[in-house]
C-alpha cells in the first residue's frame, strides 16, 4: 500500500510531525533561510555567491538579507566569509523546509501533480499557509495513507476521478501558465 507521508516529515519514531511555531519573517527572508539551509546541508556552510545563484538575485541583495538575518539572530554573517545559521536560524529554516516538503508531498502524492509543478506551487504556498493549515494538510496526508493501508487508496481514486474529468492537464497547465506569467512580470 502507498505511504503518502515522506520520510522527512516524520520524527525519529516514524510519527508525522506537526509544525512548530516559527519566527515572523517575510517570504523573501524565508527563501534566504531555506537556501542557506539547503546549501549548508551539502557542505556545512553557504557562500553569498551560491545563495545569489540559487535564488536568482544579485549579491548585493544577498548581503542586505544576510544583515537582516544576522540582526534577527538567525545567521552568522561577516562580509567575504562563509554564512552559517545560528541554532535558532537552523530550527527556523528546518521548519520552512519541512513546510515546503509537506506541501510538495501533498501536491505530488495526494493530488497527483507533476513534480516540477508541485515544486513551484510549494514554493509559493509555503509563505502563505500558516502552521494550522500545514498541520491539517499533514493530518490529511496521514488519513489518506491510513486509508490506503486499510485497502482504500483515496489518492489514487482522486487522481482517477481527475483524469476522468481531464483535470490533470488543466492543473498542470494552469500552474505552468501562472509561473510563466510571474516570470514575465519579473522579467518585464
Amino acid at each position: 500500500m502507498p505511504n503518502y507521508i515522506s520520510e522527512n516529515l516524520k520524527n525519529d519514531e516514524g510519527i508525522a510531525m506537526a509544525p512548530a511555531q516559527e519566527v515572523n519573517l517575510s517570504a523573501a527572508l524565508e527563501d534566504y533561510l531555506e537556501a542557506i539551509f539547503n546549501l549548508a546541508s551539502e557542505s556545512n556552510m553557504a557562500r553569498s555567491k551560491d545563495i545569489a545563484k540559487v535564488l536568482g538575485v544579485s549579491r548585493s541583495s544577498v548581503t542586505g538579507a544576510l544583515r537582516v538575518l544576522k540582526e534577527k539572530g538567525l545567521a552568522n554573517y561577516k562580509p567575504y566569509d562563509y554564512v552559517t545559521l545560528t541554532e535558532s536560524g537552523q530550527a527556523t529554516a528546518a521548519e520552512i523546509v519541512r513546510k515546503h516538503d509537506i506541501l510538495k508531498s501533498f501536491f505530488i502524492n495526494v493530488l497527483g501533480v507533476e513534480a516540477d509543478v508541485a515544486q513551484q506551487a510549494a514554493c509559493k504556498a509555503e509563505h502563505a499557509l500558516g502552521p494550522g493549515i500545514i498541520a491539517k494538510l499533514l493530518c490529511f496526508i496521514e488519513f489518506v495513507t491510513q486509508s490506503s493501508e486499510n485497502g482504500r487508496d483515496l489518492a489514487a481514486e482522486f487522481q482517477t476521478f481527475c483524469k476522468s474529468r481531464n483535470q490533470e492537464v488543466y492543473i498542470s497547465q494552469t500552474v505552468r501558465d501562472g509561473a510563466e506569467a510571474n516570470k514575465a512580470s519579473v522579467d518585464g
